[in-house]
């Protein structure tokens, strides 16, 4: 489809197609990132044990850590590949690629380095109770020395996406998972590695993405270059590239930040059984969550290009409408979790009785609004759409910092446990109330921008 049918198609197609056109491969890619998480607390959970689950929790933060960095580098990488091939600047796009080549491995190598120059006191930092801190240290040392791998595939494969080949980018994440589900299960079972195993299996699944990545462009098919005059670091390509992946290098902090501290409140109200039950419950809302925040993204192409028309009829009924499906997935995963808890705790381990408790009693508090959140979720994407960014990250932010962190800190000193899992369902509904106040005001300002009427905070933006 060239640059006119696709414009054409934003404009004019109707909402419902053109919102699951987009929303299919987005949450594919999602549900295949999940994966990466979900099989490893399973495998380990049903191998190992409950402690193992706990140390794939605690690791998580890490985890997060370096994600974070590699969003620095191939975020920024991506958008400004995006923008210059866009401008038909060619060379300037291969030039960017090649500095983040190198800076995707300089920056996962030194993380790397540092990681491991202070795993366990990072560890116990990151809330990992005596017992679980030994399980931790294996999963997250394998993890760490992989990181390179993990951190160019994660570059390379959003590179190919940026030069429009998103289903290429989406199979070759395909392939990573389904390798992590097969390796996991070896590993683990019929070899008897542990928790040692599902971390190599992990980093191994990555590494084929990565090779897959990187066989694209040394094979000559690909438009953007990697070529060996631009793998040398220009301070102002570099600089670029950091801000422009900033504030996706922020928002990953601060979820790595929001983690540790929930983890930290969890061991000290609960110890290594709180850890491997919140694990688990965590385990499952990622694929609950991950289909919306597909919808979300891609419901922001059309918001963005119909915005920009001022055709404001179609924004608002794309927004209800990503909103409707964000509300019916993750309605079904809620009746679910109210429905089977036992039976979907069990997945993860089925001869503890302790664990499978406390995890359904858990699960029973932290997603109890959790309907609401697809509302959340797409609400936020549509400011970010909209070039509100300020807005939509204050949104993202409400519901992990502004509200879940102040909430961390204060209830469990009065209601112990059960203070820690309410956090989540106030932080749920907080936020949810906070958008829905943001979209209420921004749509009374776009009507009067339509009919040229000033609105009280509008006047100068």
């Amino acid at each position: 489809m060239n640059q006119g049918e696709q414009t054409r198609e934003l404009e004019l197609a109707p909402i419902g197609r053109l919102l699951w056109k987009f929303a299919l491969p987005a949450i594919t890619g999602m549900l295949v990132n999940a994966l990466y998480n979900v099989v490893d607390r399973i495998v380990v959970g049903r191998g190992v044990g409950k402690l193992a689950i706990a140390a794939t929790t605690v690791a998580f933060p890490v985890m997060l850590v370096l994600m974070a960095l590699s969003m620095l580098v191939g975020m920024g990488a991506t958008a400004l590949i995006s923008i210059r091939l866009g401008e038909k600047k060619k060379e300037e796009a291969d030039l960017i690629a090649g500095n983040a080549l190198t800076l995707l491995v300089l920056v996962a190598g030194c993380a790397s380095a540092v990681g491991l120059l202070f795993l366990e006191p990072l560890l116990l930092n990151f809330g990992a109770p005596e017992s679980v801190l030994p399980y931790a240290v294996e999963y997250t040392r394998i993890i760490l020395l992989g990181n390179v791998l993990m951190t160019l595939g994660f570059g390379l494969t959003n590179m190919i996406r940026a030069e429009g080949h998103p289903l290429l980018a989406m199979v070759l994440n395909v392939a990573g998972a389904l390798s992590n589900i097969v390796l996991d299960y070896i590993a683990v079972f019929p070899l008897g590695l542990g928790i040692k195993g599902a971390a190599m299996a992990t980093v191994i699944s990555q590494g084929i993405s990565a090779a897959g990545a990187l066989y694209y462009y040394l094979s000559g098919r690909s438009l953007v270059k990697l070529r060996g005059r631009n793998l040398f670091l220009r301070r102002s390509v570099c600089l670029t590239v950091f801000a422009v992946g900033f504030p996706y290098f922020a928002l990953q902090l601060v979820h790595s930040l929001q983690q540790v501290i929930f983890n930290k409140s969890l061991a000290h109200y609960g110890g290594d059984l709180a850890i491997a039950a919140v694990g688990v419950v965590f385990s499952l809302g990622t694929f609950m969550f991950m289909p919306v925040i597909g919808i979300s993204q891609a419901a922001q192409p059309i918001i963005g290009f119909n915005y920009g028309a001022r055709k404001m009829e179609r924004v608002k009924a794309t927004l209800k409408l990503a909103s409707f499906w964000a509300t019916v997935i993750i309605g079904i995963g809620y009746t679910a979790t109210r429905i089977w808890p036992e039976q979907l705790v069990a997945l993860f381990s089925r001869q503890d009785a302790e664990l499978i408790a406390m995890a359904a009693e858990a699960m029973h508090v932290l997603f109890l609004v959790l309907p609401v959140i697809g509302f959340q979720i797409v609400g936020s994407g549509y400011f970010q759409a909209t070039g509100k960014p300020l807005q939509g990250t204050l949104l993202t932010l409400s519901r992990q910092v502004f509200l879940l962190i102040p909430l961390l800190l204060f209830l469990p000193r009065f209601w112990g446990l059960p203070g820690v899992w309410w956090t989540m369902p106030l932080s749920d509904l907080g936020s949810t109330l906070i958008t829905t106040a943001f979209l209420y005001h921004d749509f009374r300002a776009e009507a009067a921008r339509a009919r040229d009427i000033p609105v009280l905070g509008r006047e100068g933006s």
